[in-house]
């Protein structure tokens, strides 16, 4: 994954820091792998009659020999990582990798002599640091058009070769991710994450709700966000910039974002491409706004992508406008899950190429995202019981969105389609538990059943037989489960279950009837989410009952969070990023 850095003018600096001991992350043994001249070039970290500085000096000596003006900026520097999980290259397959990626970006052509200095410092396991400068040494500079586009393509065929985790050819949907500076400021304020994080996520759930230019302006004004729009000179709207309250640069001016630095689709003429087909559909009560938006999402997988390349990538499109939007107003206690979901698919709602905004699952996708949007009573509700049916729909959609870009061969889109369904499925069954917790009548006739025989007791430490109680509620299951990986956290669910006062086989009994275990992977796993779900909606009902609720654990899979009362008014809303003017908090 070659990232190639800013450029700059200080060659000696920027040896002494990749030399050095680092400042984020730990230097462990920094060496040179490969250089322009191997083997005459000496490595300072090595040999004695060879200094940063010295080096340094030698790799600027082309720059001041140029024929003409001097680059203000003559420093170029590309950062080589691997992927967390490949295996670690040596020093002589890091050198390789350094001089094709010298090659491909036009710096030092394989047997050109006369070609641009540079050297390959390795200081970690996982990258090497290529540092070179812009001046060839026949007094010419070099022709780097495209240079990062070929270095990707270089490393595409390193990726084969090695036995690496594959990526994707650059297809221009990607997201834009934060840059190092922007990562940096976010922690010096306190912040959750950068500020482009923020506004990418807001920007995209105004788009997706809006029906018009007026209503998706109104849309981020409203969310907290500042909104300067650019228009033409006949007064038509031509595209617009949204800044953080508070958010400023060295010279205390507003940090504007154009859309179109935000991501791929959110340039004004791709937002308008929602609303250019209007979206009618008739009203409906809130009690049946679920309902209607399964019924339509069903309807739409069966058609996703029927009409071809074109048709498909608008179909996709609008689904992820449909999750997005889904997750402003999914129960509270899947909604983080949900919102990862929507992040996950963003790629997968992107295709390169046209868009045909007419067909018939890109209207149902549309129809839906306007009923869930225009639902205000929904977004006040935590009705797990009715959002069941639509999540179960959006996880059937988001599977057959990745069975299509399986079909046109696009892996990237059809990765983030299967991590985004896996995270729907975790809502899902924590969803399922929740339900099957507001249904759950406990049974006294289990301890009537045995008179004068000892009653259950909770478990003292988490030490309770969790085995012997899945044995008694699913016998079937009980082998598979004891041998899962998941099947400690479980058992600390149960633990937490039977801590409460509950009888944990009913608990699990229950759970596990709420709906089919047969297509998981992981049964474990399916029923700690469901478990998740249980002790939350049992959380949340006895806080609302005005009882203190009941301990829940927070090892394992899918820890449970806190759940705020029932029936009580929510906080006043914060624009995004509206976290660092907070004051501190009370006293109780």
């Amino acid at each position: 994954m070659p990232k190639k850095a800013r450029e700059g003018n200080d060659t000696w600096g920027l040896l002494d820091y990749l030399f050095g001991p680092g400042k984020r992350d730990e230097h462990t043994d920094p060496h040179m792998v490969a250089s322009w001249d191997d083997p005459y070039v000496e490595d300072p970290a090595r040999s004695p009659d060879m200094t940063i500085a010295d080096l340094a000096l030698i790799l600027d000596a082309p720059v001041y020999a140029l024929l003409g003006k001097k680059p203000p900026k003559h420093v170029y520097h590309v950062a080589v990582r691997n992927a967390p999980e490949d295996r670690t290259l040596t020093d002589g397959e890091w050198a390789r990798v350094a001089r094709e990626m010298m090659h491909a970006s036009g710096v030092a052509k394989h047997g050109d002599d006369q070609a641009c200095r540079w050297v390959a410092v390795r200081h970690a396991d996982d990258h090497i640091h290529i540092v070179a400068t812009q001046a060839r040494q026949d007094g010419r500079r070099p022709n780097l058009r495209k240079d990062i586009v070929k270095m990707h393509a270089a490393a595409r065929e390193f990726e084969v070769e090695f036995g690496l985790r594959r990526l994707t050819h650059g297809d221009k949907t990607a997201r834009k991710w934060p840059k190092t500076g922007e990562t940096e400021k976010a922690q010096r304020r306190g912040l959750s994450e950068p500020v482009r994080e923020t506004l990418q996520r807001t920007v995209r759930e105004a788009a997706a709700a809006a029906v018009s230019d007026a209503d998706f302006f109104a849309r981020l004004s409203t969310s907290g966000v500042r909104v300067k729009q650019r228009i033409a000179p006949d007064g038509k709207v031509t595209g617009y910039s949204v800044a953080m309250p508070g958010d400023r640069d060295g010279g205390q001016h507003a940090v504007w974002f154009p859309g179109a630095r935000l991501a791929p689709d959110l340039s004004l003429p791709r937002v308008r491409e929602r609303w250019l087909t209007p979206t009618v559909v008739p009203a409906v009560a809130a009690a049946e706004m679920w309902r209607e938006a399964e019924r339509r999402v069903c309807a739409a997988a069966d058609q996703l992508g029927a009409g071809g390349l074109s048709e498909g990538a608008g179909d996709v499109a609008a689904l992820g406008d449909l999750i997005v939007v889904a997750a402003v107003i999914s129960p509270r206690m899947v909604r983080d899950r949900m919102r990862q979901a929507a992040y996950e698919f963003e790629r997968a709602s992107r295709v390169p190429g046209d868009r045909a905004l007419e067909g018939q699952a890109r209207g149902l996708y549309r129809e839906s995202t306007y009923l869930l949007s225009q639902s205000a009573a929904a977004a006040g509700r935590s009705d797990t019981v009715a959002a069941l049916g639509l999540l179960l729909a959006l996880m059937t959609a988001i599977e057959a969105s990745r069975r299509w870009h399986q079909a046109q061969e696009h892996r990237a889109q059809a990765e983030a389609s299967g991590r985004a369904g896996r995270l729907l499925r975790e809502a899902v069954e924590v969803t399922a538990g929740a339900s099957a917790a507001r249904e759950y009548r406990p049974r006294p006739k289990r301890a009537a059943a045995r008179p004068g025989g000892p009653r259950r007791t909770p478990a003292v430490s988490g030490e309770g037989p969790m085995a012997g109680v899945l044995q008694q509620a699913l016998p079937e299951h009980a082998r598979t489960v004891l041998a899962d990986p998941a099947w400690p956290a479980l058992r600390t669910r149960l633990v937490a279950v039977e801590k409460a006062g509950e009888d944990p086989a009913d608990v699990l009994a229950a759970v596990a009837a709420r709906r089919e275990m047969t297509s998981a992977d992981s049964v474990a796993e399916v029923l700690t989410w469901r478990l998740d779900g249980w002790q939350r909606q049992r959380s949340s009902a006895a806080t609302a009952s005005g009882k203190n609720p009941p301990p829940t654990s927070t090892g394992g899979i899918g820890g449970a969070g806190a759940v705020r009362k029932t029936g009580s008014p929510g906080p006043t809303r914060r624009p995004p990023g509206d976290e660092q003017r907070k004051g501190p908090k009370r006293a109780q």
